[in-house]
């Protein structure tokens, strides 16, 4: 063990990310999912109002009073962990976790004015040291992240909105802010995930960390591969109808599906977005404050543009066949009306207009509407 300005760390070297911003490893799908969700109707209201009205107090001694909190006495090797993390990541205040006693493998970070970390019992049990430590790390990235705000109103709000499900309307209204809350929650897991592996920094761990979470402790059963492989099946099996279902099913869920979660990682650790951070090529929190949203939203953009480009699923195929036939077709119109008022300005080739018309009609328009079906297609993928 060696010693550092936070505490004791594991022997083995890892690479420290002094002043990262959570810019670094965010996935343009969160960013954009949390823009959406603060431009919701009425969404800045309801979060005044449970910021001042969540009793915090109470869910702290709830946890100090029924669960194992971590610390040099107890669960020490949990604290080692989270100090490293903290450490590697440079959060410089360690939040207090504690272990839950639930069968169930879960972990959260919650809290408005201070973030808490919880593990239940089941993944404590489930998982090895760098497979938790990965998992540590991914709530040292909500911490990071400012995450924990929404995680605690989102839970807070679907108790809620079982209570008040008998009013007429009533239960609509929170339900749509809960349905908003549930898409950013998933989009959120993408960015821990990342921060995850910044933390443990081996990849190997975090992937055999998410089988186990979606197959129990039988990792002599399991291959990564294998476990990839499944995912890559699900994105491109079926047709249409099985894309919705896939809607369906994901829409009650906080986190994304397990398989799509290790897929989405392992494409991540391969880019050259995560090597550019561990070489030590990373946005600083100190130039947070002068981020462009437009060019968040432009990454955004090209993110989903992307994601429609490349897509196996039947449904987003369909979406980028249609922004590709819509661009197709606003270039053969345009050439169809070229061809036209050509040949018309050819065929008036006795008057004046007949040769001026026809040399900057034709060079000029042509490149520039095959362009623009081009870009329509394009556009089209990013609407999408």
């Amino acid at each position: 063990m060696t010693e550092n300005d936070q505490g004791n760390v594991p022997s083995r070297q890892r690479k420290r990310f002094p002043g990262i911003s959570s810019r670094a490893y965010e996935h343009p799908a969160d960013r954009s999912a949390l823009v959406a969700l603060r431009k919701l109707s009425g969404f800045d209201t309801v979060f005044k109002a449970l910021s001042a009205l969540l009793p915090e107090r109470s869910l702290r001694l709830l946890f100090l009073s029924d669960s194992v909190r971590v610390s040099d006495a107890q669960f020490s090797h949990l604290n080692d962990m989270l100090r490293d993390a903290c450490y590697v990541l440079d959060l410089e205040k360690v939040p207090p976790m504690y272990v839950a006693q639930d069968p169930k493998p879960n972990a959260m970070c919650i809290g408005l004015d201070e973030p808490i970390i919880v593990l239940t019992t089941g993944l404590v049990e489930l998982l090895d040291e760098e497979e938790m430590r990965a998992v540590i790390g991914h709530e040292v990235g909500h911490a990071l992240s400012g995450h924990s705000v929404y995680r605690t109103i989102l839970l807070f709000l679907t108790g809620l909105a079982l209570k008040v499900a008998w009013i007429p309307l009533g239960n609509v209204a929170i339900m749509a802010i809960v349905t908003a809350l549930r898409e950013w929650f998933r989009k959120s897991e993408l960015s821990a995930d990342r921060a995850g592996l910044l933390a443990g920094q081996d990849v190997q761990a975090s992937m055999r960390g998410l089988m186990k979470i979606a197959g129990g402790n039988h990792l002599h059963e399991m291959n990564v591969d294998a476990f990839l492989a499944q995912a890559d099946e699900y994105e491109k099996a079926g047709d249409l109808r099985d894309s919705v279902l896939k809607i369906l099913n994901v829409l009650p869920r906080t986190h994304p599906f397990t398989t799509v979660r290790a897929a989405e990682l392992k494409k991540w650790s391969e880019s050259r977005d995560f090597q550019r951070i561990m070489d030590g090529h990373y946005p600083k929190r100190s130039e947070d404050k002068n981020t462009s949203v437009t060019d968040s939203f432009r990454e955004s953009a090209g993110h989903y543009a992307e994601t429609v480009r490349t897509s196996k699923d039947p449904l987003m195929k369909l979406v980028g066949d249609i922004a590709g036939g819509a661009g197709d077709l606003a270039g053969d119109l345009g050439g169809r009306l070229r061809n036209r008022f050509g040949a018309g300005g050819q065929g008036a080739g006795n008057t004046d207009a007949g040769p001026d018309a026809g040399p900057d009609a034709g060079p000029d328009a042509g490149p520039d509407a095959g362009d623009g079906g081009k870009h329509g297609a394009g556009g089209g993928q990013s609407e999408g």
